[in-house]
């Protein structure tokens, strides 16, 4: 008898719990989980090119002691990956108001690398990226002081080198973001840190500016502010395909 009323109390309290579940979980019960179906990537491995240009260099020209007029052109792929070509023109003509010491150069550089698009969303329209490049060029520079002390005859003398042939080789790892302003056109801005990897000169090692690179050193942090236009691509139609 003991059996026979505890088997009905369950029976009860089953009976009770299933008629306070929702109408929508009782309908659910029983059937299979439904499949997430993943939406494939439609965008073509090859997804344009773009071209920009570096306003930060250029106002470092304006008000600065040095700078660059620098332009670049980037390939995407599949809106991930973006490879991409950095040249410009550097130059530089100080005298340091201290030592007196006099500099010039202007000269091409180039740098060759890559970025990813770190956001998750790679189709959204702002990108947080991080990239490596490898830079180098080729340059003369003039450097002359007339307050040299001679060493000899312990007094000042003129000291000067014009056109002294110099080279540097750089790596830049960057980090940056750019936001779409409207249409094809976007604003995005830089970090940069240089390191050098190995330079020389034909006859002394004092060069103070290197196009390109900045301060000579064997590192610096730079930045870049640019104005990017991303170039349409055509897209096939259902007869060219």
């Amino acid at each position: 008898m003991l059996q026979k009323n505890t088997y009905i109390f369950i029976s009860s309290l089953i009976v009770s719990l299933l008629m306070l579940l929702p109408t929508p979980a009782l309908a659910q019960y029983g059937k299979k989980k439904a499949k997430i179906v993943e939406v494939p990537d439609t965008v073509p491995f090859f997804n344009g090119l773009s071209v920009s240009y570096d306003l930060f260099g250029t106002g470092q020209m304006i008000f600065g002691d040095y700078g660059q007029y620098e332009g670049a052109v980037r390939a995407n792929l599949r809106d991930r990956y973006f490879p991409i070509l950095e040249f410009g023109f550097g130059k530089t003509e100080k005298t340091d108001a201290a030592t007196q010491t006099y500099y010039k150069t202007s000269a091409p550089y180039v740098r060759l690398g890559v970025d990813y698009n770190l956001m998750k969303n790679k189709h959204d329209k702002y990108r947080l990226y991080g990239g490596v490049r490898y830079g180098f060029t080729n340059f003369k520079f003039d450097v002359s002081n007339p307050y040299v002390h001679d060493p000899i005859w312990g007094r000042p003398a003129d000291y000067a080198a014009y056109g002294v042939k110099a080279h540097y080789h750089w790596l830049e790892a960057a980090f940056g973001v750019e936001a779409t302003i409207m249409g094809p056109f976007k604003l995005g801005w830089s970090i940069r840190y240089r390191n050098r990897l190995f330079h020389g000169t034909d006859e002394i090692d004092n060069a103070w500016y290197v196009p390109g690179f900045g301060k000579a050193g064997t590192s610096n942090i730079g930045a870049t502010f640019n104005a990017i236009f991303e170039l349409p691509i055509k897209k096939k139609t259902k007869n060219e395909n």
